[in-house]
């Protein structure tokens, strides 16, 4: 049903109005005052049944937490602590029978899990004075069999046996059983005391589920006692102020909501019937707020066939006599160079030339323009393969100038593949262009994902730099700090960068602590990297 502004202001109205006309319930047994008598008498009957089972249940959820996040990861750190020591005996003893360096890898993977895992197991067992006698007999003992065997064999030289390996091969075998042994003391210690908490904890579930039925059997006398009370005053009142409100969610606004049940029902069917007046107000201005945004859709859409009419003109109608005028001063230079001195081809030459500037600014200002109206379709784009094709096609500019450029490993992103094309050629072209004569030109591109979901790049080199009081100047369009003859360009370089920047959902800047050179950051969205799993790290190892 099609309910017109005016009509909505009309029930806006009369459902403001209507609560007000209604009298306010005199009786003095309200459902609070019910209700408040009611819990009173079950909350001072559930009050010592409810400290019993809160105190159960903190001492079960205690003893819980205990075995799953102290004992049982302690003792799985144990086992991989054996397993770590373990590791680097094979490779020691890999690396002294074969004189291979790829047996050192398990070696030093296991020193660093040895460490890893012999703090995870200090910080667990807390207060547990045994074990952390246990663990510290492990770590003298570790350090004992390292210094007799495993440092001296891992400092040999390579490509041979050790010698030194089979001369302490049974002295370093009962050395690391001795290793064995603490470790397996340690863990039947850990184990000991888990399943210690574990039988604890057996008791305390029993404890507390015998006082949460007892709870239960009491709260079920009650809501069996006030279950009618409730159904008179409560429930048909509540599903009949139900049914009112969902018949004005379902677009019914004229629909008035019924006062009836206790008074404080009522008022709250009032509340209710009020908010549908301020709903039915509400929607009416978002119908004119609905027409004005259609017509401003609708200007912006003209403005825009405008505006790349502009563009056809700029980029034909407005190039067309600038050839003309730099082709005919050529052709008049050429043919009359013998009666020409040497001023007017110094004049016919400033004319060609600025006929070509023309040309290049209303190039880059059609590039300018087309940001966002042109190439607007996002897609997954590989920064590590865009660098590539960027560095190819400045090859000659790094070359002939000596730049070193370097670059992190960079990710994939969302945007268009064009744009960032051009973000990527502009900044590593002006790192190049704008080098410092005093020392070798370093360019390079970093990458970080950070917190706030997005990827942040930083163009960092060694070149002239720029000075603060210009960080902002030199992204707007057509600012120089630079005469033409000393670098060229026409200064639309890093607007235009800032433009595809922001136009990606990003922002773009430069780092004016860096020093020295200059430092371009910008941000664009992406996938957060994929973490690898410590599993598959050791496997690739």
């Amino acid at each position: 049903m099609t309910v017109t502004t005016e009509e909505r202001a009309g029930q806006s109205d009369a459902g403001q109005q209507e609560p007000r006309a209604e009298t306010r319930p005199t009786d003095r047994w309200t459902t609070k005052r019910w209700l408040s008598t009611g819990a009173a008498v079950a909350l001072a009957l559930l009050l010592v049944l409810g400290v019993a089972g809160g105190w159960a249940l903190n001492r079960a959820s205690g003893l819980s937490a205990t075995v799953t996040d102290r004992d049982t990861p302690a003792l799985i750190a144990a086992v991989r602590l054996e397993a770590a020591l373990t590791d680097q005996e094979t490779g020691v003893r890999g690396y002294g029978l074969t004189g291979q360096t790829t047996f050192l890898a398990p070696y030093r993977a296991g020193v660093d899990s040895q460490r890893a895992y012999t703090d995870q197991v200090r910080s667990l067992v807390g207060g547990n004075k045994t074990a952390i006698a246990n663990l510290d007999a492990v770590t003298e003992r570790a350090k004992a069999w390292q210094q007799l065997i495993a440092l001296p064999v891992s400092a040999a030289p390579p490509g041979a046996p050790v010698a030194l390996a089979a001369q302490r091969a049974d002295e370093g075998k009962r050395a690391f059983d001795s290793v064995r042994s603490a470790t397996r003391t340690l863990q039947q210690t850990l184990a000991s005391h888990r399943d210690h908490t574990r039988h604890e904890l057996s008791v305390a579930g029993q404890l507390r589920d015998r006082l949460f039925l007892l709870i239960a059997a009491v709260i079920l006398a009650l809501t069996v006692a006030v279950f009618v009370g409730l159904r008179r005053g409560v429930t048909r009142p509540l599903e009949q102020l139900s049914a009112d409100a969902r018949m004005v969610a379902d677009g019914s606004f004229e629909h008035p909501v019924g006062l009836t049940g206790p008074a404080d029902l009522r008022r709250l069917a009032a509340d209710v019937e009020l908010m549908r007046g301020r709903l039915a107000h509400e929607l009416a201005f978002t119908d004119t707020a609905r027409q004005q945004l259609a017509e401003q859709a609708t200007e912006l859409r003209r403005s825009n066939e405008e505006l790349e009419q502009f563009a056809y003109v700029a980029s034909h109608d407005l190039q067309e006599p600038l050839r003309k005028v730099a082709s005919f001063c050529q052709l008049l230079q050429r043919r009359y160079a013998d009666q020409l001195d040497d001023r007017a081809g110094q004049y016919i030459g400033y004319a060609v030339d600025g006929a070509n500037r023309m040309q290049t600014l209303i190039n880059d200002l059609l590039s300018f323009s087309r940001v966002g109206r042109l190439h607007t379709e996002t897609s997954a784009v590989d920064l590590e393969a865009l660098f590539t094709r960027t560095a190819d096609a400045l090859s000659i500019a790094i070359e002939e100038s000596g730049t070193e450029l370097s670059h992190d490993p960079l990710p994939e992103v969302t945007g268009d593949p064009t744009q960032l094309g051009v973000l990527m050629q502009n900044l590593l072209s002006n790192a190049v262009k704008f080098r410092s004569p005093e020392r070798p030109a370093q360019v390079k591109v970093t990458a970080g994902y950070q917190d706030d979901g997005m990827w942040h790049f930083a163009v960092t080199d060694n070149g002239i730099g720029i000075n603060k009081e210009f960080a902002e100047q030199v992204f707007v369009i057509f600012q120089r700090l630079h005469t033409r003859e000393t670098y060229p360009g026409n200064g639309i370089g890093l607007a235009l960068c800032k433009k595809i920047v922001e136009f990606h959902g990003g922002a773009i800047a430069v780092d004016t602590d860096h020093r020295p050179g200059t430092r371009v950051t910008f941000t664009l969205p992406g996938p957060a990297p994929v973490p690898v799993p410590v599993a598959a790290e050791k496997s690739q190892e």
